[in-house]
């Protein structure tokens, strides 16, 4: 799983490069026109810069297709000559379908000096710009921005030269917090205390030799605890469709992907939901005014309710439409409207008496605590409609499982804590295909089929179907 960082430091590279590729047609332009220039080469022809401005533009797009042709913006770790000679090639691509659109049509570009120099800027700037950005990765890195916690399990030769690569490699982005030699069951805890205390990112097993059985038990750890496990492979290691393969001092790494949903595919779910969320709160934002006056009017007392709720790393209240009597919320939001301790318990009654699900997550029908007010949001799902910030903010996604309080996730089996994998979402599989009917069980295996089979095409499909799903179900609050 990508870190943040590198998300941003990858990210960040299109747009300087769309910059640069723009910044050095310009200059070549004013170099050709410059009077020292015109003196040495007289200008024959007529380009006027508003008509060259637009080909530029043009052209730096192309460019950029290019580059990501040629895997300039993937998330591969390249030696600085490696990545020169990439964007030489790149660029040289750019120019060659430069040179056939001169070819046909000459009015564009009639100064071959024009494209030579901003062809040869283009690969200057845009190879000085990217050793900044290395640079600003690695020292954000040494400072601890972007580093992978990792645990090295293992004993032998290749255990020890991973060791010394990631120690003297800072620029890896890996930070060796543990070691232990063979993963036996004693070691569980001091794996615990050092994930409560530094928050692992990765296991690393090292060691291709460790028994079956402690391998298939550190599995189990990490996919308990929600931390990514990687392997030396061995020579008769089976291959599947979602791993990873990193070569580290000449030992391939093998990571079990949990989800597709890394790399670009988390930058561009990240701006949809940005998009969608801001776009989608300026609509509703006129009913939602009509809402917050609504419950205020039936029920004194705040219109929103912050509800407390787990995600991977850290909990996080999560934004709805009050729809109970304030007297009944529970949470210290609420603590001067009424005693927490008893709504709680109230809660706790109803969930026992009228539950409508089986599992650590409960659905409480015909609750008696809701307004009238409150039975139509819930009924309609208008009252997570402020969550829409919660999307906005990032704490959650538009399409994603969604996410429990902590008393429920306290009741999780290990199995279901694989729905904490990624970003809990306003919407999802599960709620598209039956919603509060489904059991338990039936919700996490949605789930985790969504989580391992994420795509764009599926996001948009469940955001499509989500407002259906909502006319068609039957209330039952």
């Amino acid at each position: 799983m990508k870190k943040k960082s590198e998300l941003f430091f990858t990210f960040i590279k299109f747009p300087v490069d769309f910059l640069i590729l723009i910044m050095s047609g310009i200059l070549a332009y004013l170099i050709r026109y410059n009077e020292n220039i015109q003196e040495i080469r007289p200008i024959i022809f007529d380009l006027p810069f508003e008509k060259y401005l637009t080909a530029v533009i043009l052209t730096s797009m192309f460019c950029l297709i290019c580059f990501a042709i040629i895997g300039l913006y993937s998330f591969t770790r390249r030696k600085v000559t490696d990545e020169i000679a990439k964007i030489i090639l790149a660029t040289s691509s750019g120019l060659t379908g430069v040179i056939f659109y001169m070819f046909f049509v000459r009015e564009y570009f009639s100064s071959r000096f024009i494209v030579l120099t901003a062809w040869i800027l283009s690969i200057v700037l845009i190879s000085l710009a990217r050793m900044v950005i290395r640079e600003l990765q690695l020292y954000s890195q040494k400072i601890g921005w972007g580093q992978h916690n990792v645990i090295i399990i293992g004993s032998d030769k290749n255990t020890e030269k991973i060791i010394e690569t990631f120690n003297y490699q800072k620029e890896l982005g890996y930070k060796i917090i543990g070691r232990i030699k063979n993963f036996e069951t004693s070691d569980k805890e001091e794996l615990l205390h050092l994930h409560q205390s530094n928050f692992i990112d990765e296991i690393i097993q090292t060691d291709s030799s460790i028994s079956r059985k402690h391998s298939i038990a550190l599995i189990d750890f990490c996919n308990s605890h929600n931390i990514i496990f990687k392997y030396a492979a061995g020579q008769f290691e089976s291959m599947t469709t979602n791993i990873e393969v990193h070569v580290i001092a000449g030992v391939p790494i093998i990571e079990i992907k949990k989800t597709k949903l890394d790399g670009w595919g988390r930058i561009l779910k990240r701006l949809i939901d940005v998009i969608f969320s801001f776009t989608l709160l300026i609509f509703f934002s006129p009913i939602m005014l009509l809402i917050a006056i609504a419950i205020r009017l039936e029920d004194w007392g705040p219109a929103v309710y912050k509800n407390e709720r787990v995600n991977k790393n850290k909990n996080f209240n999560v934004y709805k439409f009050r729809s109970m009597y304030v007297k009944y919320c529970t949470g210290n939001q609420f603590a001067k409207y009424a005693d927490p301790e008893a709504a709680l318990q109230i809660e706790k009654d109803l969930i026992k008496k009228q539950s409508a699900r089986k599992g650590p997550v409960y659905k409480i029908l015909k609750d008696p605590r809701r307004t009238k007010i409150g039975r139509f949001l819930e009924r309609t799902s208008l009252d997570e409609l402020p969550q829409f910030f919660n999307v906005l903010i990032g704490n959650m996604s538009l399409v994603g499982p969604r996410p429990h309080q902590p008393r429920e996730v306290a009741k999780y089996a290990d199995h279901h804590r694989r729905v904490l994998d990624i970003k809990p979402g306003l919407t999802g599989l599960a709620q598209i295909s039956g919603r509060s009917d489904l059991d338990f069980e039936d919700e996490v295996k949605l789930d985790t089929y969504y989580i391992e089979n994420w795509s764009l095409k599926q996001d948009f499909w469940i955001m499509i179907k989500t407002p259906i799903s909502i006319i068609r179900r039957k209330s039952k609050v």
